[in-house]
């Protein structure tokens, strides 16, 4: 077995020899392994498996080494074709993408980003930008790489289909998340956003607060975690993506991923210990109703945690109070307006744990605006259902009702306050589901699927920091990427000219002290020197498209 190298047109190509026995006859086989990447390193290339190595003492094949860039291909024509649209090889999406890098490196987010372990950083630079940029699917990436300034900025990236599936496998990996966090944690300790949200009576809690929820993923990939799940009453097959914010920034800490048909109550323990793990230490943490029985009660306050979090309305905290307290709530010392809303707060001592032993605070609470959406809706539904007198009555009593239990003691006027960040995290999953591009899932296996989840993560805590710094302007990540993104840069022999910027353009630039440029220097490929030297002598009307 032996390979045997030969040039064409000044390219290196590898062909494989292998002697086959069969009896006593020997023959040969010739296997085409292509171009010839690396010969040092057996890296080949060719259109069946793509970038590749062999190794012919083991005669077997592997995986690309991520830091081999292959050459870029050969375009043919003028124009790359999208379907039926020609978009101009010599004119580049420039706006949008100038303005996230140069972002990312004013907060200095390159440098956590490449933390992560992985040989090309411009194949990862430009699969974060994409992730946050672009809302097509993964398989689009090459044309948005082809047409926009990222191929300037990112000039190594490779991101061909089979590229991105072995980047997403390789940085999913546990020890690439680890390193990565590590290093994000360091810059949430020193980050400054605009926190306006006090510190709720809560003196010696605040920077360690934390939220914890899950939402779903629904996906049709054959995974061990994808699970049927029923969450309130809604049944889909899923991935169950639990993520953990910092109350005082809004900003995600930490994530996990569990079976579709986890239970939220079952996870509290593990995410806790696993966050532990990595040096996330915590003193208050707000939950949701879903992860809230006595056996975490338990296990939070054993660990030292304090936590307020809301109960269900099937239990027997929520409906001792209701017997007992329901008749005097709406009286006027119980009154607390918040949000341009007006509530009814009665405190109460509760007892929780696994086995009701443990002392709390709990409060009762009546949201009237809830109440009566919720009594028109019971007035309008009368029309339909014969509903006795005394169903009626209690269905129009427990509307807009609520339960809070917590460990420590809150005044009345703080606690919505307090309660209410928890939206955070609401939050953050609809910039993750956005622009954050957690959905739809374009991944074929569990292993692509964890490097998918730290792009998303990764993608939502820089669309939440730009969020940050647009609050109070009239303008959102998405308004700022969208208007940006006409801005074009055209492309000549020495530099790179940009369109002027609009007026829109101009106010997103001075927000956050960008300078546009108006020529930027640059050096074109042969590709592209080339297609205008075509322009100058050849005859318009004759360019051809490639694709």
């Amino acid at each position: 077995m032996f390979i045997v190298y030969q040039e064409k047109n000044g390219i290196e190509y590898a062909t494989l020899t292998k002697s086959i026995r069969k009896g006593a006859t020997v023959s040969k086989e010739y296997i085409n392994l292509g171009r010839v990447i690396d010969k040092e390193k057996g890296v080949y290339q060719n259109r069946k498996r793509g970038v590749f190595t062999y190794d012919p003492v083991t005669d077997e094949y592997g995986i690309c080494p991520e830091d081999i860039t292959p050459p870029k291909p050969v375009k043919r024509g003028d124009y790359h074709t999208i379907g039926r649209k020609q978009h101009s090889l010599l004119v580049l999406r420039f706006g949008d993408i100038f303005f996230f890098d140069t972002f990312l490196k004013k907060l200095d987010l390159y440098e956590i980003i490449d933390s992560i372990p992985y040989g090309n950083k411009d194949t990862l630079h430009a699969l974060v930008a994409f992730y946050a940029l672009s809302s097509i699917a993964n398989y689009g990436i090459q044309d948005w790489y082809e047409l926009s300034y990222a191929k300037v900025i990112y000039p190594n990236a490779v991101l061909s289909s089979q590229r991105i599936s072995e980047l997403l496998a390789k940085i999913g990996k546990e020890e690439c998340k680890r390193a990565f966090l590590i290093k994000y944690y360091e810059f949430v300790k020193k980050c400054q956003m605009q926190d306006k949200k006090g510190n709720f009576g809560l003196k010696d809690t605040i920077d360690d607060a934390i939220l914890i929820d899950s939402t779903g993923l629904p996906n049709d990939i054959k995974m061990a975690v994808t699970g049927v799940n029923n969450h309130n009453g809604n049944i889909s097959v899923e991935v169950r993506l639990i993520y953990v914010v910092q109350q005082k920034t809004g900003l995600p800490l930490f994530f996990r991923y569990v079976a579709g048909n986890v239970v939220d109550s079952t996870t509290i323990k593990r995410t806790i210990e696993e966050m532990k793990g990595l040096g996330i230490n915590t003193k208050f943490a707000l939950l949701d109703s879903g992860y809230y029985n006595g056996i975490n009660a338990d296990i939070l306050m054993d660990a030292g945690i304090s936590f307020i979090s809301r109960v269900g309305t099937n239990h027997t905290i929520f409906t001792n109070a209701f017997n007992t307290l329901r008749k005097d709530l709406e009286s006027k010392d119980n009154l607390v307006k918040h949000n341009s809303r007006v509530y009814f707060i009665i405190e109460t001592k509760v007892k929780i744990g696994k086995n009701k032993d443990r002392d709390a605070y709990g409060y009762f609470c009546l949201d009237t605006t809830m109440r009566n959406e919720s009594q028109k809706r019971i007035n309008a539904e009368l029309a339909d259902e014969d509903m006795e007198d005394g169903k009626l009555y209690d269905s129009m009593q427990a509307a807009g009702l609520f339960m809070l239990v917590c460990t420590r003691k809150v005044e009345k006027q703080n606690l919505l306050g307090l309660y209410f960040t928890r939206n955070q995290v609401e939050e953050i999953f609809k910039i993750g589901k956005g622009g954050g591009k957690m959905l739809p899932i374009c991944v074929e296996s569990e292993e692509t699927f964890r490097g998918h989840l730290l792009i998303t993560f990764i993608t939502s805590v820089i669309l939440k920091v730009l969020m940050d710094r647009l609050l109070n302007t009239g303008y959102s990540p998405a308004i700022i990427f969208s208007v940006l993104q006409y801005q074009v840069v055209q492309i000549f022999p020495e530099y790179l000219l940009t369109s002027e910027p609009v007026k829109k353009m101009n106010e997103i630039y001075s927000l956050f002290k960008i300078k546009c440029p108006t020529t930027i220097e640059y050096a074109p490929s042969k590709d592209e020197l080339k297609r205008m030297h075509a322009v100058q002598h050849d005859n318009p009307s004759e360019l051809k498209a490639c694709g």
